[in-house]
């Protein structure tokens, strides 16, 4: 197990984490997105470390109250977001539910949208940011107001993703993503996996 006694919250030594239990992979990947990486990163190797997500939690739980972010209930889009979004909840004392997939698009099906509450959004990583607008969306649909959105991960780049409110990261990382129809011939030498989510 690697050795994680002490997390100094500084970007290069969170990426040097996820290095470290084997969260940032290297390759050939396809996002949920249906864009083309050299680079994955696969949250759950992080997240499977209670203690270690609990720091990293508590740390970007730190970030939402310095910018002042006042929230009555965490969401999170299934299946990376939930145990973010749950050790959020933990961390800032609110209730955390989360959207899920139910014959091939999100919904939040368990826990009524309380009109009138203010959402967080948590997600484990955001490239296209798509999960998380659907979850916006169910969110103000029920008559919730989305306060904020924060990940672990944005790899967004320099499109970043408009979500109609706040939106903050642990970590902010370039990397590149191609279309299927632009992938260079290095990556097409490389069979492509898809590890994400289905």
């Amino acid at each position: 197990m690697p050795d994680f006694k002490q997390i100094l919250m500084t970007s290069e030594q969170l990426l040097q984490k996820f290095k470290d239990c084997g969260a940032l992979l290297e390759g050939h990947f396809i996002l949920r997105s249906g864009l083309h990486s050299r680079q994955f990163f696969q949250c759950a190797h992080l997240l499977q470390y209670p203690v270690l997500a609990s720091e990293i939690s508590a740390a970007l739980a730190e970030k939402l109250r310095q910018l002042k972010v006042e929230v009555d209930v965490i969401v999170s889009p299934a299946m990376g977001g939930i145990l973010v979004g749950h050790d959020l909840g933990r961390h800032l004392e609110k209730k955390h539910i989360f959207a899920e997939k139910h014959e091939g698009r999100l919904v939040i099906r368990r826990f009524p949208v309380e009109p009138g509450m203010r959402y967080l959004v948590a997600e484990d990583v955001v490239t296209t940011g798509s999960a998380v607008r659907e979850t916006c969306a169910l969110v103000e649909a029920g008559g919730g107001k989305v306060e904020a959105v924060a990940c672990l991960v944005d790899r967004s780049g320099e499109k970043k993703p408009e979500f109609g409110a706040p939106f903050l990261s642990l970590l902010e990382i370039r990397v590149e993503t191609f279309s299927a129809d632009q992938v260079p011939e290095d990556l097409k030498n490389i069979p492509a996996s898809k590890p994400g989510s289905k």
